[in-house]
């Protein structure tokens, strides 16, 4: 076992492997329980497996940790990790606490935490790296240092907020559905925290992939004015899905707070029955005219921040060229504008064979048409033929699979993929809950 001084911060996302070499996950957390006159025990890691799922490996099992990966014995208990009383989540609940120096020198605060094997199979908290509060200057970053454990004493007050910052940027890598999942697994309190922390367009990104219920918790967490700038970040059709699960009074006042032309595509999507294709759409889809160019229609797919199903394809429509649009000419599916000359015109390389669906067709028939035709997205026309939106394959998976999807075990997903199977083919589609159910749960 390798005795050199690992700090936690570092170990995130780091690769757990089995003697034979196999990848068993990564890192997520390092748990700790307190003791009363010595440092902190390590009591084991927090690894994500595949699935998504968090299980807890103990430090007994560790044989390695070093060069930026971990082993173990191979020998991993899979059931779902849940924390116990006493127990202490060094990323998620120590950095950013704040702590006093006992010889009354000042305060600091928590930036990372190093642990240290004293024994075979024993692991401590050895030196915390520590930072104190800015000075005078506005440049100034506060001096940091190196303390041991006894050199200190936490002094974060019960109902006071710890700062998520460093959190934070210990995830500062992981994608969205990672870190909403990373969320989820953190106290209520805790995970507000984070929220107030992220920025705007990060905490909207992380709320589309959560469940209903716990996006009306944080949101309900934060104050009017953010809640609206975070409402303008997310797709419309996400945003219109959170607003329903609120109360009616306080989602208009959200719509009047965000931009008045995000709120009118939000309004425009509540405006459509739930389980049609007006309200699984999304009424941001590339639009061009028939006279743009091959190369132009790649310029506008290739956008980082542009969903991987809206850039499957773009739809060219007569003028004016936002939804409603003029009257709808067809779609052009990226593969096919890479076939082609930088000059050719997308008005020639429409696909002739996909007909639209109309904003009232059920969400039965939008599954079937994408199923059998092999497509990611199907446009949405209005009864005069003009574009609204767009249909993706991830609003119709968002719409069948069960309301817990994110957080099921995955040894249940066979299960789950035969129903969803049986749902496209017989038409049996059940209402989901949320805005498409009515009854204010997820």
């Amino acid at each position: 076992m390798s005795a050199t001084r690992v700090f936690v911060a570092r170990l995130a996302g780091c690769a757990v492997f089995d003697p034979a070499g196999d990848r068993v996950g990564k890192v997520r957390d390092v748990l700790v329980v307190y003791r009363k006159n010595d440092p902190p025990r390590v009591v084991g890691l927090i690894v994500e497996i595949p699935g998504k799922r968090r299980v807890f490996v103990s430090i007994g099992r560790v044989t390695s940790i070093g060069g930026g990966q971990i082993i173990t014995t191979g020998l991993i208990n899979l059931r779902r990790f849940e924390q116990r009383g006493g127990e202490v989540r060094v990323i998620a609940e120590m950095l950013g606490r704040k702590v006093a120096f006992n010889d009354a020198s000042g305060m600091a605060t928590i930036e990372d935490v190093a642990i240290s094997e004293r024994d075979p199979g024993e692991w401590e908290v050895e030196q915390l790296f520590v930072r104190r509060p800015k000075g005078a200057s506005p440049f100034s970053k506060g001096q940091s240092a190196y303390v041991t454990w006894r050199e200190v004493r936490e002094t974060t007050a019960s109902g006071e907020a710890q700062s998520a910052e460093h959190l934070i940027a210990t995830y500062s890598e992981l994608k969205p559905a990672d870190l909403a999942s990373t969320l989820l697994d953190l106290p209520a309190l805790r995970r507000q925290e984070v929220a107030e922390e992220l920025s705007d367009d990060r905490l909207a990104s992380v709320l589309e992939e959560m469940p209903e219920s716990d996006q009306v918790e944080i949101l309900s967490g934060l104050g009017d004015d953010r809640a609206a700038d975070v409402l303008d970040h997310m797709q419309p059709d996400d945003a219109a899905d959170l607003i329903a699960q609120l109360p009616e009074e306080r989602g208009e006042h959200l719509l009047e707070l965000m931009e008045p032309e995000e709120a009118d595509d939000v309004r425009f999507l509540l405006s459509y029955g739930a389980d049609t294709a007006g309200g699984l759409m999304t009424t941001e889809p590339i639009i061009v005219s028939a006279d743009a160019t091959v190369a132009e229609g790649l310029a506008l797919i290739r956008r980082h921040d542009l969903p991987p199903a809206l850039g499957a394809a773009v739809c060219v429509t007569l003028p004016p060229y936002e939804p409603p649009t003029g009257r709808f000419l067809g779609i052009v599916h990226f593969q096919r504008m890479l076939r082609y000359p930088p000059h050719e015109r997308l008005g020639t390389l429409i696909d002739q064979g996909l007909e639209p669906v109309t904003a009232d067709t059920s969400a039965a028939e939008v599954s079937r048409i994408l199923a059998s035709y092999d497509l990611v997205s199907v446009p949405v026309v209005d009864e005069k033929h003009r574009l609204v939106g767009v249909v993706t394959i991830d609003d119709v998976l968002d719409y069948l699979l069960p309301d817990d999807w994110r957080s099921h075990p995955e040894e249940e997903g066979v299960g789950r993929r035969a129903a969803a199977r049986s749902q496209l083919t017989t038409g049996s589609i059940p209402i989901p809950h949320g805005r498409r159910a009515g009854d204010g749960t997820r």
